[in-house]
């Protein structure tokens, strides 16, 4: 009943910055928090960011503190992630998600997600 859809993603040189986009449709009163995560080849699923949509209170892991920012515009039903000072270890697929509760922390279980958008970061 929620819908994520990502956009932004693309080849970026090492050092650059990009700017991912979601946009929520569907049951969007339901969603209480949202997050980004980021899949590698042959790596795990890692949480990035998330945010308490209400407060705006985020988390962020350590690997894109400094050099990530979540952020969101409830107005326009839209999550973003900020990227900058890329590197090649960032390339990744990455994706959206949204929560029905919880505030975004490691803790939180994630119901709705994005179809992805492939960010490659060259050298």
């Amino acid at each position: 009943q929620v819908q994520l859809v990502e956009s932004g993603g693309g080849l970026v040189q090492a050092g650059g910055s990009l700017r991912l986009s979601c946009a929520a449709s569907g049951s969007i009163f339901s969603i209480n928090a949202m997050g980004w995560f980021r899949q590698a080849p042959g790596k795990e699923r890692e949480l990035l960011a998330g945010i308490r949509l209400s407060a705006g209170t985020t988390y962020y892991a350590d690997s894109v503190k400094g050099r990530f920012t979540i952020s969101r515009d409830n107005a326009k039903n839209t999550l973003y992630l900020q990227m900058n000072s890329l590197k090649p270890e960032d390339t990744a697929v990455y994706y959206c998600a949204a929560a029905k509760s919880g505030w975004g922390s490691p803790k939180t279980a994630y119901d709705y997600w994005g179809q992805g958008t492939q960010v490659t970061v060259s050298s």
